[in-house]
């Protein structure tokens, strides 16, 4: 392992990596309402909503670590409702420019201004795409000359101790990148519902579309007559893994009107006449918690569960049988939350 100075305080030279970026931000936004006033950005925003609304996409493109960034720019506006795609401009000259359709919006990135290969593919995608928006570090830089629309992504100086690698131009073109999938946002009124039909993977996703009918257990339920021993129930609850039996009318209309849960039991034990043939229903809770809606939201589900200290919730149709059960551990698995 090569050596080096031991003596080097890397806690501070992190920290000064930080404040030279945030510094970079920080002048940024100082600057940004001479460089972009409202109406120019309001333009951009406008562009980007008439285009997208007519079947367009805003394309991003660029090289190396701008490259990179664009990805992820790219990612983050298809990510907020507006259709975005990175395209690469060495493979869009070799074939992936017919990606590119009259009512798409390009968003070309490149610090300098000057890099050939985003340069070598503009003019074509000004040919294919209806307007280019450019990010570079200057207005009159090369690239900024093919567009009608420019964002400013300056910076003093980088982060990187020779002033060399784009450490705080980068992070600024990312920031300046989440700021245009703001305005956007704020734009279309995109909110927490539209943000949860694009992530149903994700927790907001789960809480804002998974129903009860999409998780609750429908089959192996133990389920028990209330006529049934207190031994037959507890073989039923340990054979069923639910942790409580369900007591009904009879076995034809399902209709629940006990649950006989393992506190119940332990609770049970405890009565001097305790006698495993006694009648499971003579310990049972006599008021189960029941939901008559399977349509209803799988986190409401779990608000009932957690407000009424349970830990099932048993599942009817609009005449009170039983359709299924919803346990908490289940829930809780499918990453189901609340606020």
């Amino acid at each position: 392992m090569k050596s080096f100075d031991t003596s080097l305080d890397f806690t501070q030279i992190a920290t000064n990596v930080l404040k030279d970026e945030a510094k970079s931000l920080l002048d940024s936004a100082t600057s940004l309402p001479q460089i972009l006033p409202n109406t120019a950005l309001k333009n951009i925003i406008s562009l980007i909503l008439d285009s997208t609304s007519q079947g367009g996409k805003l394309i991003i493109t660029g090289v190396g670590k701008s490259g990179h960034i664009g990805s992820k720019i790219a990612a983050t506006l298809a990510s907020t409702g507006t259709p975005s795609f990175f395209l690469h401009p060495t493979e869009a000259l070799h074939g992936d420019l017919g990606m590119v359709s009259q009512n798409d919006i390009v968003l070309a990135i490149s610090y300098s201004g000057t890099s050939s290969e985003v340069l070598a593919i503009i003019p074509h995608l000004k040919r294919k795409s209806k307007a280019i928006i450019t990010m570079s570090k200057a207005k009159d830089s090369a690239l900024s000359e093919y567009s009608e629309h420019f964002l400013p992504i300056f910076v003093e100086r980088e982060a990187c101790p020779i002033n060399s690698a784009p450490m705080s131009s980068t992070t600024l073109t990312l920031a300046m990148g989440d700021a245009l999938a703001a305005c956007l946002m704020h734009a279309r009124g995109f909110g927490k519902q539209d943000f949860g039909s694009l992530h149903p993977g994700g927790a907001l996703g789960r809480k804002l579309f998974v129903k009860i009918a999409d998780v609750m257990q429908k089959d192996n339920l133990p389920i028990i007559t209330q006529d049934t021993s207190l031994k037959e129930a507890i073989i039923e609850m340990s054979q069923k893994r639910l942790g409580n039996a369900i007591i009904v009318e009879n076995l034809k209309e399902l209709k629940p009107i006990a649950i006989l849960s393992d506190g119940d039991l332990r609770r049970a034990m405890m009565d001097k006449d305790f006698c495993l043939d006694s009648p499971a229903l003579r310990y049972a809770s006599k008021t189960p918690k029941t939901c008559n809606d399977e349509n209803l939201l799988a986190s409401q589900a779990l608000e009932i569960i957690e407000k009424s200290k349970i830990q099932l919730l048993i599942i009817t149709d609009k005449n009170s049988s039983l359709k299924g059960v919803l346990h908490i551990h289940t829930l809780l698995d499918a990453g189901i939350t609340i606020d």
